[in-house]
């Protein structure tokens, strides 16, 4: 082959290679079992033109690879599975945050490694992000109950375990709470109620519905409320700081559970976690711009 003809092929090539840049990055390296493992992908286009990102010919044009401890591939929990497709203007770039957790079986202890990658169906090439690593471990179980789910409710008859579980960091401590149904396997939601003093233990108590109040300090004098639901709702959240009494769990005649004492800081009626899904859901929509 000419030097020239060499060169020329060599070009294109690396060309080829660059048309898409896929990135993805991890908030923190450790996490516990069923906890919401949220990837950030990041798609540049640079093609020097509009692209069409789309499957074809049974190939989805987004995945993930992942494997375990050993090695061992860890499959997607649903199969056949398509995409939107996507368009991506010339030197543009469209970002996304993915929960992996419904998507793959990463609840198990170990360590897994993850990329990304892109199929071009116009060049029939895959292009791929670098691999990152996280790791699951264990937490410590702090306070655990089981209840029934009143009548009249959706579900009504069955059951949910509420655990609250506390995990060490290298800079601090989190709590977290848990909401399954241990009869089925089913886990409705894992998530971090925030940081904890390790000396402090957690109040917990339930309401007449066998709703979830929590109490916890955060910080010397600051402390937490949260009401959690049965499917794992963060119902309400609230600060309170120690004035003249710590503030502690009451229940009133009536059922109701409320913080007695301290003083009231903030308050959110409804948050962004209302409505958390299972972990068999559907993540969220795949990439849009900016």
């Amino acid at each position: 082959m000419k030097p020239m003809l060499f060169a020329a092929c060599f070009f294109l090539a690396v060309s080829a290679r660059a048309q898409i840049q896929v990135d993805l990055k991890l908030p923190r390296l450790q996490y516990i079992a069923y906890e919401p493992v949220v990837a950030k992908l990041t798609i540049t286009n640079l093609a020097g033109r509009s692209i069409d990102l789309r499957d074809s010919e049974g190939q989805t044009w987004f995945g993930f690879e992942i494997t375990g401890s050993e090695g061992q591939p860890i499959a997607p929990v649903t199969l056949n599975k398509s995409e939107v497709p996507l368009n991506i203007p010339a030197g543009k770039t469209v970002t996304q945050k993915i929960n992996l957790t419904p998507l793959y079986a990463v609840h198990d202890f170990g360590a897994y490694r993850v990329r990304a990658h892109v199929y071009f169906a116009d060049l029939s090439k895959f292009f791929y992000s670098q691999t990152k690593v996280f790791q699951v471990t264990d937490a410590r179980l702090v306070w655990q109950k089981t209840v029934g789910i009143p009548e009249g409710s959706r579900a009504s008859g069955n059951t949910r375990t509420y655990s609250l579980l506390s995990n060490r960091f290298p800079n601090h401590t989190a709590l977290y709470v848990r909401v399954e149904d241990k009869s089925t396997g089913d886990v409705y939601a894992t998530y971090s109620l925030g940081r904890i003093i390790g000396f402090e233990e957690p109040q917990a108590e339930l309401d007449r519905a066998n709703q979830l109040h929590i109490l916890h300090c955060t910080a010397p004098r600051n402390w937490i409320y949260s009401r959690v639901g049965l499917n794992g709702e963060l119902l309400a959240r609230s600060a309170f700081t120690e004035s003249k009494t710590r503030p502690r769990l009451r229940h009133a005649s009536d059922g109701a559970v409320i913080v007695f004492g301290g003083t009231i800081e903030a308050s959110v009626a409804e948050s962004a976690r209302t409505a958390i899904p299972k972990l068999s859901a559907r993540p969220p929509e795949m990439p849009k711009d900016d």
